[in-house]
C-alpha cells in the first residue's frame, strides 16, 4: 500500500466516522421526536429508533478501533457495577439484572 493509499484510507475513515456521528444524532433525535409525540401505537417506530442507535454505536466503535466484543464486555461490566451499586433502575424495575441474564443466555 502506498502513501497515497494510506492517506485515502485515513480520509475515508474520518468521513465515515463523521457520517456515523451524524447518523447517531439523527437516530437519537428521532427517538426524542417519538417520545414528544407520545409512544402509543408506535412500538415499531420506537424499536426501529433504539435498534438504529445501538447499530450505529457499534459501527462507530468499530471505526474508532473498538471491537464488538469489547463493547459487549464493557456494557456487561457497567451493568454489573450498577447492579452492585444498587442503581435506582434496578431497584425500581430490575432492568440491570434482566440485562445481565440476557448476556448470560446469549453466551450459552
Amino acid at each position: 500500500m502506498s502513501f497515497n493509499d494510506k492517506n485515502i484510507d485515513v480520509t475515508k475513515n474520518i468521513k465515515v466516522i463523521e457520517w456515523l456521528k451524524s447518523e447517531l444524532l439523527m437516530a437519537v433525535a428521532s427517538l426524542y421526536e417519538l417520545l414528544v409525540k407520545g409512544i402509543q401505537n408506535s412500538h415499531d417506530a420506537m424499536l426501529d429508533s433504539v435498534s438504529n442507535i445501538i447499530l450505529v454505536a457499534y459501527l462507530l466503535g468499530k471505526r474508532l478501533g473498538v471491537s464488538y466484543e469489547s463493547i459487549d464486555a464493557k456494557v456487561e461490566e457497567k451493568a454489573k457495577l450498577a447492579l452492585v451499586e444498587e442503581h435506582k433502575i434496578e431497584q425500581w424495575y430490575g432492568d440491570l439484572g434482566s440485562l445481565l441474564e440476557y448476556f448470560k443466555r446469549k453466551r450459552s
